[in-house]
């Protein structure tokens, strides 16, 4: 992402073009923008599949920057943080300082996000208060000790495993409190960093940086403690368990000196629902997921359709001044004002307009 200053304050006037360009590949398959936070170069997006929305509450962001004593957001981190079907789950993204010797550095900024970020409601004030945190972005580590000649030779030989034990996140989640609990799948995947721009050859400049794992992707499941179930969940709740399915980098971009680094989750939940999203007698303005009309109203309880056998309907009456200028695809969501939230969805249907 682009962090300098021209650039900032075009995309402070428009939406940026990782937003849009996200927002056009996902679109087709019924992803939704939940959430959005940029600081700088280091931003964070959070999609979901629209029949989730119901079931998506307490959506709140922060940024922490810690670029030239805090007064910089080239450095920093990106939060979002939201309830999903009944569990706190934080999304973290960090760019931490660079270079070797700056390992003490990265741990002190962390420790500094963590402090500093705080939200808002009865639950999960802290980021690591949460049920379940994604930790990632361009975390900067090094490989320690051994030099560019091994690590290339590692490298050419798929013998990555060698170079693990020397891999400064590595050896800080056994000796840093702050990282206890931290989760992260093996790096079965050639360092990130640094590429010659247009290519697949590491840094063949008079710097020659060593090859390493900058770009990583960890969790953490919140542990049990005082007043919560053996399963690390709030009475009531259900168990939350989290499987990493893939974590691979991605070597065909080249327009960068990092690889993009990916990771697939699957997340278990077992939960117990409480009250309905949309309560009888609440009015709530609907919205177009894309083109939001805030005059329409409904008055009618929703229920929970993606969670039960019942199906619940409504009738909603609009003028055709209200319909999108364009014809396609859209969905139709009820907003509840109570709980600052969506309390239901439609399927998705077609609009279209006769032209006169």
């Amino acid at each position: 992402v682009n962090s300098k200053i021209n650039k900032r304050l075009k995309d402070a006037l428009f939406t940026d073009q990782w937003s849009e360009l996200f927002m056009d590949v996902l679109s087709p398959f019924h992803f939704i923008l939940v959430s959005t936070v940029r600081m700088q170069g280091v931003i964070l997006l959070v999609f979901a599949k629209y029949y989730h929305l119901p079931f998506l509450h307490d959506i709140q962001t922060d940024c922490t920057r810690t670029g030239l004593g805090g007064y910089w957001g080239n450095k920093g981190g990106v939060s979002v943080r939201l309830s999903i079907f009944g569990h706190m789950v934080c999304f973290l993204n960090c760019h931490l300082p660079a270079h070797l010797e700056k390992a003490e550095q990265r741990k002190e900024d962390f420790a500094t996000i963590l402090h500093m970020q705080q939200f808002e409601g009865p639950m999960a004030n802290g980021i690591l208060d949460h049920d379940l945190v994604f930790w990632f972005g361009d975390l900067n580590f090094r490989i320690e000790s051994l030099d560019i000649c091994f690590v290339k030779y590692a490298i050419d030989s798929n013998v990555l495993s060698q170079l693990w034990e020397k891999d400064q996140l590595n050896i800080a989640k056994s000796t840093w409190p702050v990282l206890r609990g931290f989760q992260e799948g093996p790096l079965n995947f050639p360092p990130t960093f640094k590429f010659d721009v247009g290519t697949n050859k590491y840094d063949s400049s008079a710097k020659k940086r060593k090859p390493a794992w900058t770009d990583r992707i960890l969790w953490k499941i919140k542990s049990p403690s005082k007043g919560l179930g053996t399963g690390g969940h709030r009475p009531g709740q259900g168990v939350l368990s989290v499987s990493q399915l893939c974590y691979c980098s991605h070597m065909e971009y080249t327009v960068s000196d990092h690889k993009p680094v990916a990771a697939i989750f699957a997340v278990q939940v077992s939960t117990v629902l409480g009250t309905q999203a949309g309560a009888a007698g609440v009015e709530c303005p609907a919205l177009y997921i894309c083109t939001f009309g805030w005059g329409w109203r409904w008055g009618a309880p929703l229920g929970q359709p993606q969670c039960s056998s019942g199906v619940s309907g409504l009738q909603v009456m609009f003028s055709e001044e209200a319909l999108p200028k364009g014809n396609g695809e859209y969905i139709l969501g009820y907003y509840s004002n109570t709980s600052s939230s969506i309390a239901g969805v439609t399927e998705p249907f077609q609009v279209s307009t006769a032209k006169r």
